[in-house]
């Protein structure tokens, strides 16, 4: 599903971009600042519908004006297609599939998919259980849209029931208690179904994270990720029978899905606290490569690529084995400095300024 082309008016510092990129391996070179990564970020947000530097909208309207707008022409499957986005300071986004708009940002996904790979990724390794399952839901969704329904419907589910037992100020009554078995039940029901989803993604991950991780580093490791669940033996509603007490104290959920998380072990250790830095960057772009193989095989199609920054986190060794190891589809990589020794890409954008400069 490539970017075929890609214009930009008023984003972030592009006043006006109308660009062709080609299918393969394209480095965008450029000082700090100049505008590398606001490109990849307006390919991402077609794809996610987000910024992933968590930016509001507003942050990625050029300085006075008061909206900006992403065009894409990109292949899903054989049929080329239309995407845009109207980002506004004020009010409602629009969002246009072949110039038809949609009511629904679901409605958009699965038309293109990224696999992104930032600085901020050593997060996935270093950071809370929050950025692990934010890294399995995402592939989740990219795997089959009906999987964006699940976790939102849980996820409302979830605040229902915190509202709840907030009401309760820590008293369970009658009428307390029969409010919160209705929406244990819809939780129980929901929570399952996304744990099991979610494991039976770590196994399909496990199929290529440990022979992506051996060509990276260059000498066997033992890997192992892991599924962490607090409830998993006894089943969710045995779990929030037992937590109830304390939940009424807490006026809040203790337990579920929402406070699972990915466990990444290296030799037998955990990598969060006993990786090195190397090993946690080799890690995280692990993950993303293993997870882009996932999603390559839900949907019969290779995800674009995003590599922002990619070489300053790698030494020169990791560098030249990644470009071995990348899948053959469109992948675009941002630099700052001078590529690494033996890299010599097909395609080179040099952008200044929001503006491209040289392209071969």
């Amino acid at each position: 599903m490539p970017v075929q082309r890609l214009w930009l008016t008023d984003f972030r510092n592009y006043q006006s971009l109308d660009i062709s990129l080609p299918p393969g391996l394209t480095v965008i070179i450029g000082n700090n600042g100049q505008g590398k990564t606001n490109l990849l970020e307006s390919i991402f947000w077609l794809s996610k519908g987000t910024s992933f530097r968590n930016a509001p909208t507003e942050a990625l309207i050029k300085n006075g004006k008061q909206k900006a707008i992403i065009r894409a022409e990109v292949y899903s499957g054989p049929r080329k297609v239309l995407l845009e986005a109207e980002l506004a300071a004020k009010g409602k986004n629009r969002i246009l599939v072949n110039s038809n708009k949609v009511k629904r940002f679901r409605d958009l996904l699965g038309y293109l998919q990224t696999t992104l790979f930032s600085p901020d990724d050593l997060q996935l390794i270093k950071g809370g259980p929050g950025e692990r399952r934010k890294y399995l839901d995402e592939l989740l969704i990219d795997s089959h849209p009906k999987n964006h329904e699940l976790i939102t419907d849980l996820e409302k589910v979830l605040r229902q029931r915190n509202t709840l037992l907030k009401q309760a100020k820590g008293i369970l009554s009658s009428e307390i208690l029969s409010t919160l078995e209705v929406w244990d039940e819809k939780f129980v029901q929901l929570g399952e179904a996304l744990s099991f989803s979610r494991q039976q993604l770590i196994k399909k991950l496990d199929q290529s994270f440990p022979d992506i991780m051996f060509a990276l580093q260059g000498k066997e490791s033992n890997t192992e990720l892991k599924y962490i669940s607090s409830w998993q033996e006894n089943g969710l509603k045995k779990g929030l029978e037992e937590s109830r007490k304390i939940d009424i104290q807490r006026g809040i959920t203790t337990i579920g899905p929402h406070r699972d998380d990915l466990q990444l072990n290296l030799n037998n250790m955990p990598a969060r606290t006993h990786a090195s830095q190397g090993e946690q960057r080799s890690l995280a772009l692990s993950l993303r490569l293993a997870g882009h193989k996932v999603i390559t095989e839900a949907v019969k199609s290779n995800p674009v690529i995003l590599l922002d920054d990619v070489f300053s986190e790698l030494d020169e060794h990791r560098s030249s084995k990644l470009i071995e190891i990348l899948p053959d589809c469109q992948t675009l990589i941002s630099s700052a400095g001078e590529l690494p020794y033996g890299i010599e890409p097909p395609s080179v954008i040099k952008i200044s300024n929001g503006e491209v400069i040289n392209g071969e």
